[in-house]
């Protein structure tokens, strides 16, 4: 049996339920992001994703069910122009609900629904796989040795040292004091007389 199953209430009448769904499916097509509920956000995502289809069809009909529904041709225009282009080889799923916890007033969970962007993806996970460094196969006995070290660690050991060996025989350490302090110490040749 299938009772209960007409979709999310909201606390609102109608047309007020009708008007936050055109609203939120207009700013996602506009902002390509939004943050609102997951509750909405699971209300709104098959609206929005029909919309997207409308504006693939990309027919004049197609164009004034959008505007019906979205009731601003503003962003119809941005659906059918920029948006529903993106999207011509994919065949569905044309957004994502990505949960980011609870907010702060009222501890609602909180989400970004987002249109996918394949190109934006994609170029992330080559940054991360030219970012990731290769690993090198080496054997079990090496790896148990002495880790190395990196230049920075090296020259912050390095400083150390030269400090503690300023400290042992009373002078300050030069690191402190800096270039500009050496130069104030010693005169210059043409202050000499």
């Amino acid at each position: 049996m299938r009772h209960q199953r007409t979709g999310k209430k909201l606390g609102r009448d109608a047309a007020h339920r009708k008007a936050l769904y055109a609203n939120l499916a207009g700013a996602l097509i506009e902002h390509g992001r939004i943050r609102t509920t997951v509750t909405k956000a699971k209300a709104v995502k098959p609206l929005a994703e029909q919309m997207i289809t409308l504006g693939r069809r990309g027919d004049l009909h197609a164009r004034r069910q959008a505007t019906a529904v979205l009731r601003s041709r503003d962003v119809v225009h941005k659906l059918f122009a920029e948006v529903a282009p993106r999207f011509k080889d994919r065949p569905g799923g044309y957004s994502r609900i990505v949960r980011i916890g609870p907010r702060a007033g009222d501890a609602a969970e909180m989400a970004y629904l987002e249109l996918v962007d394949e190109e934006y993806v994609a170029s992330q996970r080559e940054e991360r796989a030219t970012a990731a460094p290769a690993v090198v196969d080496e054997p079990v006995e090496d790896a148990a040795e002495e880790p190395e070290t990196d230049e920075a660690d090296e020259a912050v050991a390095e400083a150390d040292e030269v400090e503690a060996e300023a400290e042992a025989e009373g002078e300050e350490p030069a690191d402190e004091a800096g270039p500009a302090a050496d130069a104030e110490s010693e005169p210059a040749e043409d202050d000499k007389p």
